[in-house]
């Protein structure tokens, strides 16, 4: 669903992270309609606004010589292959007698952020209080149907909204390129050829299906489609024709993009009738070193190791749930069931799974985040991260390559680090960190 197009599934880093647009592995969906796009495909694209903070590769090639002309004969070639895998001529036509070659998209693709957004800044925008009234007003508008669709596939009218508001902020913004203009100058580009190709045999096949005109297969600049962002892939494994048109429209049918949205989370293994989750209070010997998505306790462990609701609501009942803090010690933790896990399907991305969880909860009239976020910490750039990595490695804290992505390996140097120094090891970096590894070094 999104470069879901979301392109290559880049690995988005879980707080400075790291995807809408702005980013829908595979046991269930074989292509997650987020997780997949670009590291900028959510400033680029569908929920530009609400895309996670994400962390692209270090290593982007710049393209050579990428002109009109190259594009044409890169689209002879592929018409060719398609051809002989048995497309049919006329559709072939349709697809491409017109295409045009889109320089801007090589441009998004290869725009490497330096800087990451904060999730609190993130969640600012993606939880927003009008973002709360808007979907409360879609919701309401559509509320049959929201019914029906959570009748049928078990996931509340909320959370699908959330994900709508997130994604697209509620189909203002699901972008403008012609999906098939946006996938073969990405092949052509050649650096995610493969994918992209892919996707554009995928799309190849919707039009062949008569579920969209090549003109109203529309959206983000990284193949990511419609309201609620499917890329072709996932389209065709997962939309569903609600209305009974006898078309999956995922860019003009409101109970198209809900059911499909639905019926995606269902596949992904959205338990009926559970929360995502639910803010909680860690007691003050609690070990970071568990706040790991991948170590999950029953609730009642969780419990008897001191975690606590943080109001009335108490804790969700769950078999298998983690504990995250995206901000380390400094901020709001918070216990996350399957249903989170499900989110994580439609986009790797803490960020972006903790925004769909927060929103779904203000839509449904529940309390937002109740912590404090360490709005005065700096978020570290790239750079910053490279140097924080290098530093780590030269005390002896393994991180692998220095590539500015806060990812599992350098979390862990981070952690033995603080350890060593008597800090609270909660992985999370700060300048004031990078300072003491600069200074131990030294």
């Amino acid at each position: 669903m999104q470069l879901s197009a979301r392109l290559s599934m880049l690995s988005f880093v879980s707080l400075t992270l790291a995807a809408c647009a702005s980013q829908p592995v595979e046991s269930a969906p074989a292509a997650s309609p987020s997780a997949q796009r670009p590291a900028t495909a959510a400033d680029s694209s569908p929920g530009s606004s609400a895309s996670p903070p994400a962390a692209e590769p270090e290593t982007t090639p710049a393209p050579t010589a990428r002109d009109a002309a190259g594009f044409e004969a890169w689209v002879t070639d592929f018409r060719r292959r398609a051809a002989a895998r048995g497309v049919a001529s006329d559709t072939l036509s349709v697809a491409f007698d017109d295409a045009e070659f889109q320089p801007r998209i090589i441009e998004l693709d290869n725009r490497q952020p330096e800087f990451t957004r904060a999730i609190w800044e993130y969640l600012d925008s993606a939880v927003s209080d009008t973002r709360v009234r808007t979907g409360r007003d879609k919701l309401a508008t559509h509320a049959e149907t929201a019914r029906t669709v959570t009748a049928r596939y078990g996931v509340p009218g909320p959370v699908i909204g959330a994900i709508w508001g997130v994604e697209s902020n509620y189909g203002s913004n699901f972008g403008n390129y012609e999906t098939v203009d946006a996938l073969a100058t990405l092949g052509y580009d050649g650096r995610r050829e493969t994918f992209a190709e892919q996707q554009l045999y995928a799309a190849l096949e919707i039009l062949a299906s008569g579920d969209i005109d090549r003109d109203r297969m529309r959206g983000s600049w990284a193949g990511a489609m419609g309201h609620t962002q499917f890329i072709p892939t996932s389209f065709l494994a997962y939309a569903v024709d609600a209305d009974g048109d006898g078309r999956r429209d995922i860019w003009g049918s409101i109970p198209d993009v809900m059911a499909s949205t639905a019926n995606y989370l269902e596949h992904s293994g959205w338990k009926r009738g559970q929360p995502w989750g639910r803010e909680v209070v860690l007691p003050a010997d609690f070990d970071y070193g568990s706040a790991d998505p991948d170590i999950r306790r029953s609730t009642a462990e969780w419990r008897a190791s001191g975690v606590r609701p943080v109001d009335e609501r108490g804790l969700p009942a769950f078999d298998s749930a983690a504990v995250i803090a995206p901000a380390g010690a400094h901020g709001p933790a918070f216990m996350v069931g399957p249903n989170f896990r499900a989110i994580l399907r439609y986009n790797n991305a803490t960020s972006y799974a903790l925004a769909v969880g927060l929103l779904s909860d203000r839509l449904a009239g529940e309390p937002g985040v109740q912590g404090q976020w360490p709005r005065t910490l700096a978020s570290l750039s790239r750079s910053d991260l490279k140097a924080m990595q290098r530093g780590l490695n030269r005390l002896g804290y393994d991180t692998g390559t220095p590539d500015g992505i806060m990812g599992p390996n350098t979390r862990a140097g981070l952690r033995a680090f603080q350890r060593a120094q008597g800090l609270t090891p909660d992985g999370y970096p700060t300048f004031e960190l990078l300072r003491r590894i600069e200074d131990a070094g030294s």
